[in-house]
């Protein structure tokens, strides 16, 4: 038996996007439940994952559902004590519950104005006094709990459930070119690089269509984050490979890169490659293979 998670959008459900690092980032094996948001999907999925209203919503392996990401992280940390959610040391552990509650509970002026869309980048939102104190409380809260822990590029030394919490800030600062100081950015960086991040916003470049809710008429420019390899799909099944390399089935669906083909079992396994090469290591095993 395996976790549950029951998630929205990737390019646009921020919360989606916490309680899903909680697993990926920690190697805890879990089975997604896809809904697209401003549709009955979400509803009608949650009628299986009561109490659960909004996604994310865990059900664990022994049948218990848990809405909201930081009782899922309380939960998961509870169960998987040697996965490195919260950091083992006492007074690193507790500045990271800091930081994840308050996360968890503010920050309301910059999620109102900025909402989670990692398709795209803009060159200036022109952000409110509100969005601007939002910024300044972030960069005060980093600095303070890297200066505690004496911690970099995260917070509170290795990758832990705070940084998680704090995933889809950094992507609005990204998303919005919006102004923090460079012990901050630096900090934005780290999640854009971060492995775990680059697979979920490749997924979400691909996984449907846009969602007109978040679309804003700013001047755009290219994502900051890493550069993906130049891969994209191409017609036809031939390919050095027979097998998808995340599935093993047989090749379906193909891309190319650098002139080489390869092959997957479908047309999402094919597309969140193409979307950014780098981020799959099975992947880059077969093309370094």
């Amino acid at each position: 038996m395996t976790y549950d998670l029951v998630i929205g959008d990737r390019a646009y459900s921020s919360w989606s996007l916490r309680g899903w690092l909680l697993f990926d980032a920690f190697d805890i094996p879990v089975k997604l439940h896809v809904a697209r948001l401003y549709t009955d999907e979400l509803p009608n999925l949650l009628k299986d994952f009561f109490p659960g209203k909004t996604a994310p919503t865990m059900r664990t392996p022994d049948g218990v559902v848990v809405p909201e990401t930081i009782a899922i992280a309380e939960e998961l940390a509870s169960r998987h004590p040697n996965a490195g959610l919260w950091p083992a040391d006492p007074k690193a552990r507790a500045i990271a519950r800091v930081l994840a509650a308050e996360m968890h509970a503010g920050f309301t002026a910059l999620r109102s104005h900025c909402p989670m869309n990692l398709r795209v980048s803009y060159t200036d939102c022109a952000p409110p006094p509100e969005v601007l104190a939002d910024l300044r409380r972030l960069e005060t809260l980093w600095a303070w709990a890297q200066k505690q822990t004496r911690s970099t590029p995260w917070l509170c030394g290795a990758y832990s459930a705070a940084d998680a919490f704090f995933a889809p800030v950094a992507s609005r600062i990204a998303t919005y070119n919006l102004p923090v100081n460079a012990q901050a950015t630096a900090y934005v960086q780290a999640h854009l690089a971060h492995p775990s991040f680059r697979r979920w916003r490749a997924m979400g470049m691909v996984d449907g269509a846009d969602q007109e809710f978040y679309r804003r008429d700013y001047p755009r420019r290219p994502w900051p984050g890493p550069t993906p390899l130049p891969a994209r799909p191409v017609d036809g099944t031939q390919a050095e490979n027979t097998a998808c390399p995340y599935s093993g089935a047989p090749v379906t669906h193909v891309l190319e890169l650098q002139g080489r083909h390869f092959g997957f079992c479908n047309a999402f396994c094919r597309d969140k490659t193409a979307a950014d090469p780098e981020a799959w290591p099975k992947f880059m095993q077969l093309f370094h293979s």
